[in-house]
């Protein structure tokens, strides 16, 4: 397990937060409460997980990279993040579910109760309101998201290489921990 001294852990209600043994957390990142980090899933810097109120559970091979947030609605509202999900830079995550293999471009948000399907595109800065549903194979774009687009083919496997990148680069990444 490669979890940066630098990193807050931090117990909430009693439940503290679980990781597999080959995760890689950056410095600077924040972990409360009811997180689970599966298998090679990676949290890069200054991220922030907050499963206080409700779970949170980031997948196989997931990356959520630097400054994204994720939290969870206070009734029951989880956020759920599937296997092989690439979550970019500054990404807001609330009470949501990201299937398998699906993208969340930089600085996107991901509101209540929405899903993001397998092999979806949600683009860079869109946002997506509460209660929806980004079909797979779609492309949304937009404040508020909407389907511009099916995602081609070249871009579903690009989702699998960048996932298969960040494995990669978090596994140097924590040898130098």
């Amino acid at each position: 397990m490669s979890i940066s001294p630098a990193a807050h852990i931090i117990p909430y209600r009693e439940v503290t937060p679980s990781f597999a043994p080959d995760v890689y957390v950056a410095p600077g990142c924040s972990v409360i409460g009811d997180v689970e980090m599966a298998a090679e899933s990676s949290l890069w810097f200054n991220c922030v997980v907050r499963g206080d109120v409700n779970p949170v559970r980031i997948g196989a091979r997931s990356n959520v990279q630097d400054g994204t947030i994720i939290h969870t609605a206070t009734k029951d509202g989880p956020t759920l993040i599937g296997e092989d999900v690439v979550v970019g830079h500054q990404c807001m995550l609330h009470a949501c579910i990201l299937e398998d293999a699906c993208i969340v471009g930089m600085g996107a948000v991901v509101m209540d109760y929405s899903v993001v399907e397998t092999g979806a595109w949600v683009a860079a800065g869109a946002l997506v309101p509460p209660n929806k549903r980004v079909m797979s194979g779609e492309l949304w774009m937009g404040r508020p998201a909407k389907f511009v687009r099916p995602v081609s083919e070249a871009e579903i496997a690009q989702i699998a290489r960048i996932a298969a990148n960040y494995v990669a680069r978090a596994k140097e990444y924590g040898q130098s921990l």
